[in-house]
């Protein structure tokens, strides 16, 4: 059917012809070509660009006279008038003094000049994307002002704007051509592991703050956009070839290879299709820190040692020597236990990989601005990423499939996102069920406890050794036969166990999740710009949940629930233009909670004699559903249970523990049944255990959390220098976040009883539960950026942001915010385009503040860095192509922005780009 629709559109285009041919070049100032400049016939969609030598040949069924609009990002635009068929034109472009005219859309959803945005937004175009010092077009976001990469792998970075920062990063919205980017399941964007190669990158958008007046329950602490080249627009092959090595101290130096190729064509002035594909290889940062958090200083020596990147060593238990042979007590006394991990690097190969494909068909029927486009990506890749374990991501895909109509003044689209988590699995449970294949817990630990005995009594020898003598020989006999890594028997037994998709056994999970998602928007303005501009929309997701119990509670089939939203926008310019009042609303409806109204109010003064100076002041109240995993997750990740908040969720987890000998004692069974609810309802705070003084605690189910954002901002040009600042205040309430709780096996806690015993015999197990916090979060901070063309027309910019939080910690002790984000960071940059003919560089420093993370994995500080980025180009026209040496962090410094990650290392690299 698909191929049949394609060739009926095909026969369709190519019965159209064109009456108008215009021929002509585009260069700059200086004579240089100016590539991918858009050639669009005024009043019209119907244009081209210019290719590598600033050639272009405009076909049109347009009758002379009529006038073109000729763009290009960094360049002011002009217009020309074609008089004859057959014309021959030549048009020089003025370089533009400032980005503060290029157009964005993101802030208001309808197309604006950056320096009259209502709110903050940064840009990233085709220019940076040439320019950018860093290995990749995504990775040279982390030098706009305001915003944060986390480097999770060499192929996962995780954006985030104004804290509260994580891997899982529920509170940043990643928008691809308007489809929402996160991976169903998992809640979160993979970075561009499956995302868009740069080729196909028009332009790039950051919202910093709320935004769910517009975008809905997602876009709570900003939105990226990423806009893809029309194939009307920007047509002909073009392709990518990148290699290199990385380095890094603990993996050496490996090779990095990034290739990618993009084809497009318009048969007509109805019909064009494009297609994408881009292939990136490389070593992934190595995670090498088997420092023990809990007990500093601590090695392997240390009975209960628990080292950060070493797995399988937080099984443990408290052996109570002296009961296990009828001695006094304190004659041997006790100890807690661990039995031996594995290294992370024993348990996986750090290939990291992403393979992208895209394909789309556009089709004009009016040979207007009314389009039709069908758009199918998909994408697959290795990673890995850091949640409460680390999870090696193989052979993950993700799939989205878009159908849209639009012009100028709407659009209509429907799509649907799809995972599948491959081969996929938990690195802790590999470790801990490759040593229970080997030996079970009880075996392991029977024998650890009587060679500690017979060691200490001389059983045998009538040596009575001393304690940590003891303790060494007990480990070495009870790892007798262990399975060590790189032997054949080793190998085929963690395969085994990351094919098993029972975490009880194996450490494979299983995640097929989708949502459906569909959404419209009508721009009223030509019709009541009069008036004022209004703008109505909507939008509506279904999710469907399908983990097979693996993840989710769903072990009895698929979950689904839906949400829906509407939004109205108006917007009025006064005073001859010189203010623009904005005013949106927006009611968002998930099926488990009442609906939200989230108002938006700004205000945009223009000041000066030459209009170069405006202040922008802004107001918003938003709004963040739970997640698909705040409310059905079910999942045990090693140091504590996961169980989601849904109503319906909490008697879905059912697990059985087994018991001390203590615990079996008083209860008479040698295992306890536990329900989920029993993590909200019967369980004790951590912290006050921890105190040595047990409080029960009813943990409340989650509930969508809300923002009240003000910000206030000032934008000017001066002369050759661009200005950009703002400040935020944001105000919490129902902050999501998960707190730890310590279930007892048997009583009820509180009882001052049965619980406590419980709790004294070790017979607890670490619930994580999703809720709201009863105390208030606030976060502000600051951004200032300077644009200016120095020494002639060197590009100049630096920019510092102040970022900070409060909340009352005595009020919630157990309550985890996550932050994550210094308080200081500077960024800048320094490089000429055209430095002599044909010649560009480009150099980034980035300096980031110390700060603590705080994460389900790991807290701990991380120390300040420097990073240094670099670049060279060298364009020869006369193979249409552009060649770049380049390298990030090339003064090879190794930095980590998160405790437990791979360290991130340098990226050496040369490119030859072809057709850009």
């Amino acid at each position: 059917m698909r191929t049949g629709l394609f060739l009926l559109m095909f026969l369709l285009a190519v019965g159209a012809y064109a009456q108008t041919t215009v021929r002509g070049n585009v260069s700059d100032e200086n004579g240089v070509p100016v590539p991918a400049a858009n050639v669009v016939i005024v009043g019209t969609t119907v244009g081209t660009t210019s290719d590598f030598d600033g050639n272009f040949v405009l076909e049109t069924s347009e009758v002379p006279p009529f006038e073109l609009q000729i763009t290009s990002v960094g360049y002011s635009s002009t217009n020309i008038t074609i008089t004859a068929n057959n014309q021959n034109v030549s048009i020089t472009l003025s370089e533009s003094q400032t980005y503060l005219d290029e157009v964005v859309i993101s802030a208001s959803r309808t197309p604006e000049r950056l320096f009259e945005s209502p709110v903050s937004v940064e840009r990233f175009g085709l220019k940076e994307i040439k320019n950018t010092s860093a290995e990749s077009f995504y990775g040279g976001l982390q030098n706009l002002k305001g915003v944060d990469i986390n480097t999770n792998s060499l192929t996962f970075q995780s954006i985030n704007t104004r804290g509260f920062a994580s891997f899982a990063n529920t509170r940043f919205m990643q928008l691809v051509d308007g489809m929402d980017n996160t991976a169903p399941g998992l809640n979160f964007v993979l970075g561009n592991l499956v995302g868009m190669s740069e080729l196909e990158v028009q332009s790039i958008e950051i919202l910093p703050g709320a935004s769910s007046a517009l975008y809905g329950a997602g876009a709570f602490n900003g939105i990226l956009f990423m806009n893809s080249k029309n194939p009307f627009d920007f047509q002909g092959i073009s392709a990518y070839f990148k290699t290199g090595f990385t380095q890094q101290d603990a993996a050496g130096t490996n090779p990095y290879y990034d290739f990618g190729i993009r084809a497009a064509h318009a048969f007509s002035d109805k019909f064009a299709i494009k297609a994408n594909f881009s292939y990136l290889s490389g070593e992934d940062w190595h995670a090498v820190n088997e420092e023990d958090l809990n007990n500093p200083g601590a090695t392997r020596a240390d009975p209960n040692y628990d080292g950060l990147n070493i797995y399988g060593d937080e099984v443990n238990t408290l052996l109570n020597f002296d009961q296990a042979v009828g001695l006094p007590s304190g004659t041997l006394g006790s100890a807690l236990v661990s039995r031996t991990g594995y290294a992370e690097s024993d348990l996986l190969n750090y290939n990291a990989q992403s393979v992208k494909t895209d394909f789309s068909i556009h089709y004009r029927p009016f040979a207007n601005d009314f389009e039709i486009i069908y758009n199918g990506r998909v994408g697959r890749g290795n990673t890995i990423y850091q949640g409460a374990n680390r999870y090696a991501i193989r052979d993950f895909t993700l799939q989205q499939h878009r159908l849209e109509f639009r012009n100028k003044n709407f659009f209509v689209r429907g799509y649907i996102t799809s995972e599948n988590s491959g081969n996929s699995y938990d690195t802790r449970f590999a470790a801990i069920n490759v040593n229970r294949r080997w030996k079970g817990d009880v075996e392991w630990f029977t024998e650890y406890a009587e060679t500690f005995i017979g060691a200490r009594l001389g059983v045998g020898t009538g040596i009575q050794l001393p304690e940590d003598q003891a303790h060494a020989i007990a480990r070495q006999v009870a790892d007798q036969g262990r399975l060590v890594p790189g032997t054949p028997e080793f190998q085929r037994t963690l395969n085994s166990v990351i094919s098993d998709g029972d975490f009880n056994t194996g450490a494979k999970f299983i995640d097929k999740t989708k949502f459906r998602h569909a959404d419209a928007n009508y721009n009223f303005s030509h019709l009541t710009s009069d008036v004022m501009d209004v703008m109505i929309g909507g939008s509506f997701r279904e999710y469907e949940l399908n983990s097979a119990g693996t993840i989710f509670t769903d072990i009895d089939g698929p979950i689904k629930y839906n949400e829906y939203g509407a939004y109205l926008q108006l917007q009025k310019e006064l005073l001859d233009d010189r203010l623009k009042l904005t005013g949106s609303v927006r009611y968002d409806k998930n099926e488990f909670f009442d609906g939200f109204f989230s108002p938006r109010l700004s205000v945009l003064g223009t000041l000066g004699q030459d209009r170069n100076h405006n202040i922008r002041v802004s107001v918003q109240q938003g709004f963040r559903n739970p997640t698909t995993q705040d409310l059905f997750i079910g999942l045990n990740a090693g140091r504590a249970i996961l169980v989601g908040s849904a109503p319906d969720n909490l008697d879905r987890d059912v697990r059985t523990f087994e018991l001390t000998p203590a615990g079996q004692a008083i209860t008479g069974s040698p295992t306890s049944t536990i329900v989920g609810r029993a993590a909200y309802e019967n369980a004790f705070s951590v912290s006050s255990v921890q105190a040595g003084a047990p409080q029960a605690i009813e943990t409340p189910l989650v509930q969508p959390e809300e923002i009240t954002a003000f910000e206030v901002g000032y934008r000017a040009q001066i002369g050759r220098v661009a200005i950009d600042l703002s400040g935020y205040y944001n105000t919490y309430d129902n902050f999501i976040s998960n707190t730890n709780v310590l279930v007892p096996l048997y009583g009820q806690a509180g009882d001052n009883a049965l619980s406590l015993l419980a709790l004294q015999n070790g017979d607890v197990e670490v619930y994580q539960n999703y809720t709201n916090s009863p105390a208030d979060v606030e976060s502000y901070g600051a951004t200032i950026g300077v644009e200016a063309k120095v020494l002639g027309d060197f590009d100049f910019g630096i920019n510092y942001t102040y970022a900070e939080f409060e909340f009352d910690q005595a009020s919630f002790p157990d309550f985890r915010t996550q932050f994550n984000t210094p308080n200081h960071k500077v960024k800048a940059s320094f490089g000429h385009t055209q430095l002599f003919k044909n010649f560009g560089f480009n150099i980034n420093y980035r300096w980031s503040d110390a700060y603590e993370w705080q994460n389900t994995f790991a807290d701990g500080p991380i120390p300040s860095f420097s990073v240094l980025d670099a670049q060279v180009n060298y364009a020869v026209p006369s193979f249409k192509s552009v060649f770049k040496l380049g390298g990030s962090n090339i003064l090879g410094e190794d930095y980590f922005s998160a405790v437990g990650t791979g360290i991130v290392g340098s990226i050496f690299y040369v490119s030859w780009t072809v057709n850009p």
